[in-house]
């Protein structure tokens, strides 16, 4: 069994929940969040906390009970705190501007690149930085990660654009006889 699963998720004053079939709806001071589950995902809402457990007795089935008390985790979480994450861009002439609903980029091509950020989510940019912010971690997650693959950091200067956290891996690069 799970061990995020054995302890009851509680709710933190001014987060309510609603279970409606298989749907989880979470809402709190930040925004609402809602998530489908399997069918064999019980949820049990009581006493200002969410319990999770599972109906099924098959084997493949066995790993989605800490799953989904994480993603349920993570949405109270999300709804009370947000999520950000914070991107690097190193590079002689790269930079980024967030412009209402596009992020405006000159990442070294020949041509500015535009990227139309997700409904949910707020992107501000400084000096070298691109500061990603929503209530859903995937949602998140996965805009940070699109972001950093359209120029990833190169292992010879570290031009590119990294997550803050992130350590590149340097190259020596060639030697003069």
């Amino acid at each position: 069994m799970s061990r995020l699963a054995k302890k009851p998720l509680v709710l933190p004053k001014g987060v309510e929940a609603k279970l409606d079939g298989t749907t989880l709806t979470v809402k709190g001071p930040k925004g609402e969040l809602t998530r489908s589950f399997p069918e064999f995902v019980k949820f049990v809402i009581a006493d200002n906390a969410i319990t999770v457990s599972i109906d099924s007795v098959e084997r493949k089935d066995q790993p989605m009970l800490g799953t989904s008390a994480a993603l349920a985790r993570n949405m109270v979480v999300g709804v009370t705190e947000g999520f950000k994450k914070q991107l690097l861009i190193e590079g002689v002439g790269f930079k980024a501007d967030a412009k209402g609903e596009e992020l405006h980029m000159a990442l070294g091509f020949s041509h500015p690149v535009v990227v139309a950020v997700p409904k949910g989510l707020k992107v501000t940019t400084g000096k070298g930085t691109i500061d990603v912010e929503g209530i859903d971690k995937e949602l998140v997650g996965a805009f940070a990660a699109d972001v950093r693959a359209l120029k990833k950091p190169e292992p010879f200067k570290g031009k590119g654009i990294r997550y803050v956290d992130e350590v590149i891996r340097r190259k020596q690069g060639k030697k003069s006889a």
